[in-house]
């Protein structure tokens, strides 16, 4: 077994793991360099005794498809100065903690040109990057892109939509790489679920079915309360209800290290 991981990546390693567990993934979304960079660096670091996989976002201007919550955490992490630099800093710093849990970068395709593309790709795989999320950057247009990634040995991950179609699903269900990521429902993240648990599950096992053996994983509007009934998926991300953990612990002069951490431990706990 030890071989065969050594060969597989390690967010492949890790659905392994949770399905002999019997379990989803569960995956974290906070904004880098929220509030500040060392507190983002230490609330990564404490929920990662419980999240699978941790997904760290650039913070941007004008966030696509980001409800209010995240949206207050990029403004915390830009009023910060938060820059690429900063952000792979976080992510080695991270690395180098024992529990080596795989990481993903979520973020904007700009950024990453303004970077240049192979640099940032090197610099990825030197910092310990396992998986990218490009928002803005659809199929079929980041098949290029993709394919660098590869060669680089960081996963890139694809995203499907209840609107994406069938045809459409099937070639980058067919052209993905070691985890797809499902928007459950067209609202932007953090609002309450408008599909029921049910529905959002109905769709995910047709995406399912074209290739059962690929990673799919459910994000938008999940929380302590709609997990349980989702838990059914490969993977769950929580990203909204922690960047809004932050907000609160922040305003009554909390330690958002210590709160988002119980949190995490809550919603773990709920899929087990």
């Amino acid at each position: 077994i030890r071989k065969l991981h050594s060969m597989i990546s390690k967010i492949q390693a890790t659905f392994l793991n949770c399905q002999k567990e019997k379990r989803p993934a569960l995956l974290t979304y906070t904004v880098a360099g929220d509030s500040t960079k060392k507190q983002s660096l230490a609330i990564i670091k404490s929920i990662s005794q419980y999240a699978d996989i941790i997904e760290l976002g650039f913070p941007h201007n004008t966030p696509i498809a980001d409800g209010g919550q995240i949206q207050d955490s990029s403004h915390r992490a830009l009023k910060n100065g938060i820059k690429l630099f900063d952000i792979f800093h976080i992510v080695e710093n991270f690395k180098k903690n024992t529990n080596n849990k795989p990481l993903i970068l979520m973020g904007y395709y700009n950024l990453i040109l303004q970077y240049g593309t192979l640099d940032f790709l090197k610099k990825c795989k030197k910092v310990g990057v396992d998986g990218l999320i490009i928002v803005d950057l659809p199929y079929p247009e980041n098949k290029s892109f993709a394919n660098q990634c590869k060669k680089n040995g960081v996963t890139f991950v694809q995203l499907l939509s209840p609107t994406t179609s069938k045809e459409r699903m099937k070639k980058i269900v067919k052209d993905s790489h070691d985890m797809i990521y499902y928007i459950s429902m067209l609202s932007t993240t953090g609002g309450k679920l408008k599909v029921s648990p049910k529905k959002i599950l109905i769709n995910y096992n047709q995406i399912k079915k074209i290739n059962p053996k690929k990673n799919l994983v459910i994000g938008f509007g999940i929380t302590t309360n709609t997990i349980a009934a989702l838990k059914k998926a490969d993977g769950l991300v929580v990203g909204s209800q922690l960047c809004k953990e932050i907000t609160r612990s922040l305003k009554i002069r909390q330690n958002p290290v210590t709160n988002l951490n119980k949190m995490v431990f809550k919603l773990k706990r709920r899929i087990i």
